[in-house]
């Protein structure tokens, strides 16, 4: 009968130790909307206590000369039958706890609205874009920070004007990054009439910004020379450009000094290079970049070309708006049903004749 009862007391403590359990692995499952609820949960002791007291004070209802007959046909399950009664109820309170604490799950989700940038790369592809005192030269440098610009700018539409003594639209905005970058690699000097016609080239840019509805309107214009050809002023196309509401930034590529750069053309095709004093109207460029509220920038090097190109990056951000929407749904049912069964099945068991421990 001692034995019996320590049984009794390990198994009650061990349903203590699982609803302990149940609870602190339930607890970041969900959201709780009502957590002095749980202050219900100082009960299950209050019940176990109970349970014990009224196990110790019963009494047989029917009294035996002998118990032999009734050993004879008593069986393990009924003498268990109270304890599963009794742990059945507790489970069945710990759920209603739960259940009363109104957990919820919650479903987050948001919706984003980019205001993207549209962005005009101008690049000057004259001869003098061969020089060599960039790694390989100018041209190459120019294209391969530029790539790198454009895979910084996922959201924007990016299009690409090229110029000498003429220009030409390469690619007209898209967002389609993967043409445009692959365009880009195969842009070399002599697509068009030998010169540099900066305003030519700007006027251009801005032409195919004009009629965007951006948020902002930029364009990144490269050269190392001094405007020679062309109908248009730089500081016309540069007032264009403001008119528009237009940003222009200009970027003036070479190193100061001479660079060994191209001064003629063989028969075969290949060029002839030579020192010559780099030259670049600094002057206008400045105006440019201060009329549009742009900037201007001096690269003497490949390094400081990609430093120009992510500080041009920083400069201008893409505007995200992102409005953040949450959902809760109440998951009280996952711990009442649970608790009603386990109420159900108490019941149901407590309808026959038991002994006691």
């Amino acid at each position: 009968m001692k034995r019996n009862w320590i049984y009794l007391i390990v198994w009650t403590i061990l349903l203590h130790l699982a609803a302990a359990m149940g609870w602190y692995t339930a607890l970041p499952w969900f959201e709780y909307a009502f957590t002095p609820a749980f202050w219900g949960l100082l009960l299950l002791p209050v019940l176990s206590v109970h349970y014990l007291i009224t196990a110790s004070e019963k009494k047989p209802s029917v009294a035996f000369s002998s118990l032999d007959l009734l050993k004879k046909y008593e069986s393990r399950w009924l003498r268990l039958r109270p304890h599963t009664v009794f742990s059945l109820k507790f489970a069945a309170l710990w759920c209603c706890i739960m259940a009363l604490a109104r957990p919820q799950s919650k479903t987050d989700f948001e919706d984003s609205r980019v205001e993207g940038v549209d962005i005009v790369l101008a690049l000057d592809v004259s001869e003098s874009m061969l020089a060599r005192d960039f790694e390989p030269n100018r041209l190459e440098a120019a294209k391969k920070v530029a790539e790198e610009f454009i895979g910084k700018r996922s959201n924007d539409r990016i299009g690409l004007v090229v110029f000498q003594a003429e220009a030409f639209t390469q690619v007209p905005l898209t967002t389609d990054h993967r043409v445009l970058s692959n365009v880009l690699r195969d842009v070399r000097t002599g697509l068009l009439e030998s010169g540099t016609a900066i305003g030519l080239g700007l006027a251009t840019a801005v032409n195919r910004l004009k009629e965007s509805t951006a948020r902002s309107k930029i364009i990144v214009l490269l050269t190392d020379g001094v405007d020679n050809r062309g109908a248009i002023r730089p500081l016309d196309a540069a007032s264009l450009a403001e008119t528009y509401g237009i940003r222009v930034y200009t970027i003036g590529a070479g190193t100061k000094g001479e660079a060994l750069q191209p001064v003629a053309r063989r028969p075969d095709g290949s060029f002839v290079y030579d020192r010559v004093k780099v030259e670049i109207d600094e002057e206008v460029l400045t105006e440019i970049a201060r009329r549009t509220n742009g900037k201007y920038f001096r690269a003497t090097s490949s390094e400081k070309l990609s430093a120009v190109y992510s500080e041009i990056d920083q400069l201008e951000k893409t505007k995200f708006n992102i409005t953040q929407f949450s959902r809760r749904a109440e998951e009280y049912w996952r711990f009442l049903l649970p608790g009603l069964l386990a109420l159900l099945v108490a019941w149901l068991l407590a309808q026959f004749p038991v002994t006691t421990p």
